[in-house]
């Protein structure tokens, strides 16, 4: 599998599905495989499915977004 720096993660889909679609899908997974900070004791959160996660430091389950963990704000 050829992944180069311009196409970063989205280098898997070689030709297929069009510039915008493949650019759209690597800003997406780039942010989502980041560390998710949880938003009830700032551990790590692990995605378990579709918006379900679980924090590895509370042990909290929560629902929340889908791909990635919104930033606390103040």
């Amino acid at each position: 599998m050829t992944r180069t720096k311009k196409v970063k993660s989205a280098g898997r889909f070689g030709a297929r599905y069009g510039r915008s679609v493949r650019t759209k899908i690597t800003e997406i997974e780039s942010v989502q495989r980041k560390k998710q900070e949880c938003i009830f004791c700032n551990g790590i959160a692990k995605r378990l499915s579709k918006g379900i996660w679980q924090c590895k430091k509370c042990n909290k389950k929560f629902a929340s977004h889908t791909y990635f963990l919104p930033k606390k704000e103040g």
